[in-house]
């Protein structure tokens, strides 16, 4: 049985307004919101970002009760 819990540190989103991006990262710790623009060539790479960073870290493996 998995007694494990899960526990949401951040919360990011990447926000488009009237062709500008945003991403806005809340550390929900602490209660803090940063916001930092982000170029349109990086929003256009972002799945090839994410792709490199899940390669790297390899599969996510569940955790085990104790």
């Amino acid at each position: 049985m998995d007694t494990s819990t899960q526990t949401l540190l951040f919360a990011a989103e990447l926000v488009e307004e009237n062709g500008t991006y945003s991403l806005v990262v809340e550390d929900l710790r602490k209660g803090t919101v940063q916001t930092t623009p982000v170029p349109k060539s990086m929003v256009d790479k972002l799945p090839v970002y994410l792709a490199a960073l899940a390669a790297k870290l390899g599969p996510v493996r569940p955790r085990r009760g104790r």
